[in-house]
């Protein structure tokens, strides 16, 4: 891959980080419930702290991926730092797939009789699929660039014993 885009795709990662960073802290803000709340009592929200607790894995994620995109900027795509990345970004979307699924429940379980909650779960379902997707993904990466290293350690010894002999 050339150098410019995988700098490009960088760049992507970071204005996306920055993007969701600063939704998650306006939103909050917008909320219906928040019109008649103090600044500290609408961070100070139950669902709101679970929010950015659950978003700890998806920047974590990211930055792995920025990293993956630089080793693969230096032609290190097949390494094993590469492949415990990719296992780190697979880690990453099931813990927060599972996380979404619990915002779910939690709003199932706990929203106002008034309010209609279908909106809320059909979200939380569609993104955890997302990330169950992102996962499954990273996963089957992962066994390619695990492949692609252990092939790549094999020709290396080959090469060695053809020296040696």
């Amino acid at each position: 891959m050339k150098p410019g885009s995988t700098i490009f795709l960088q760049a992507v990662l970071v204005l996306s980080a920055m993007v969701v960073l600063v939704l998650l802290i306006r939103f909050p803000l917008t909320e219906g419930r928040a019109e008649n709340l103090d600044l500290f009592s609408i961070y100070l929200d139950p669902l709101i702290l679970y929010g950015y607790a659950a978003s700890i894995p998806f920047f974590i994620a990211l930055f792995k991926a920025f990293r993956l995109l630089g080793y693969i900027r230096q032609n290190k795509l097949f390494s094993p730092r590469s492949a415990r990345t990719l296992k780190s970004i697979k880690y990453c979307a099931y813990w927060l797939s599972a996380l979404i699924i619990g915002a779910g429940i939690y709003i199932r379980l706990f929203h106002a009789r008034g309010d209609d909650p279908a909106g809320f779960i059909a979200l939380c379902l569609l993104a955890a699929f997302i990330a169950v997707v992102v996962a499954n993904m990273a996963a089957v990466f992962e066994k390619i660039v695990q492949q692609g290293t252990d092939i790549q350690s094999e020709n290396e010894s080959l090469k060695e014993q053809a020296g040696e002999g």
